[in-house]
């Protein structure tokens, strides 16, 4: 790992060196593959523009993320500019930097994107999006080329995944009751979280180097802290939720993204004002911390953020006639 760490902070300064200039580019391109931007085009998706793409992009997003908990905790790979003060910080993150985030996200989703346009176009834009955020990772000083790479890697397997097995696994679970379903997806959300804590209690005695806190001071925001089971809890939860609201929708005769521009409209905002009273009004209410009960708090915090977005929302939105009937 020294070799991959050591050579990889050539190239980073390298890349640094290229100006100042790229910098807002750079960021740009760093939040078209963050959760923030995915989780604001995930519901634009699935309740204003096409519902199928968008539950698409909700369940990439939510098993990459989980998936990449799993693989950041057990493999505890340090982010550049924890290592190097010749690196240049222009952002923050407090957790570990292998596989990276970012880039296994953005092959994902914007993969999973293009694969159901299934368009030579989309193809396109969709790796130059993906080949440049993964390079504003690294401009920015948050990743080594080799947690680019593997991020790249899981997100490209998700998508062969996904494109493999997405129209087997939905015909047959239509055939199961709803409280098959239903518990099937709390099964697989205690699987994501179980193995993550398998991780973490394999490094709960990882001690962070001296070095790391001191150069990681220099990029401000909160302390780094790497060895956590919250990361695995929200996307998990938020899957559960997300899972149970596509099944209770089912038995209310489903939603679709029909209607005008302006009920599309008001559906987004809408939803949003749902999502951010569930986020951020239950966030500032419940405690927080790395103990049972903030653990139980919030898995139930993030379930109800994801069954608003794919049952309570749309379910709303049909009872004050803002989806347009299909046959009209």
């Amino acid at each position: 790992m020294d070799f991959f760490i050591q050579n990889g902070i050539e190239w980073i300064v390298w890349i640094q060196s290229l100006g100042a200039w790229l910098e807002a580019l750079m960021k740009f391109f760093s939040f078209l593959g963050s959760e923030e931007f995915f989780l604001l085009a995930m519901p634009i998706f699935y309740w204003s523009i096409n519902t199928d793409l968008g539950i698409r992009m909700g369940l990439v997003l939510l098993v990459n993320t989980s998936v990449n908990h799993i693989f950041k905790v057990a493999m505890g790979g340090p982010r550049p500019y924890w290592v190097s003060q010749r690196v240049t910080p222009m952002a923050a993150e407090t957790s570990f930097g292998v596989p990276s985030a970012h880039a296994q996200t953005a092959a994902g989703v914007w993969g999973i994107c293009a694969a159901w346009l299934r368009k030579p176009w989309a193809w396109i834009v969709a790796t130059v999006v993906v080949l440049l955020i993964g390079f504003s990772r690294m401009y920015l000083g948050m990743h080594f080329l080799h947690d680019v790479l593997l991020g790249w890697l899981l997100g490209g397997l998700s998508v062969w995944a996904f494109t493999a097995y997405w129209d087997r696994a939905a015909d047959w679970l239509k055939t199961q009751s709803f409280a098959r379903q239903v518990g099937l997806a709390f099964l697989v959300s205690m699987i994501l979280i179980g193995v993550s804590a398998l991780t973490v209690a394999a490094q709960s005695g990882f001690v962070i180097p001296d070095e790391w806190l001191v150069n990681s001071a220099r990029a401000g925001g909160d302390k780094i802290d790497p060895v956590s089971l919250s990361g695995a809890i929200t996307p998990a939860a938020t899957l559960f939720g997300l899972a149970v609201g596509l099944a209770w929708m089912a038995l209310q005769g489903g939603f679709q993204a029909t209607g005008s521009v302006t009920q599309r409209s008001l559906r987004y905002i809408l939803g949003v004002i749902g999502i951010l009273i569930l986020w951020f009004g239950l966030g500032q209410v419940f405690p927080r911390g790395e103990f049972l009960l903030s653990y139980v708090l919030r898995y139930v915090r993030y379930v109800l953020v994801g069954f608003w977005v794919s049952g309570g929302a749309p379910w709303l939105f049909k009872k004050v006639n803002l989806v347009a009937d299909p046959k009209s």
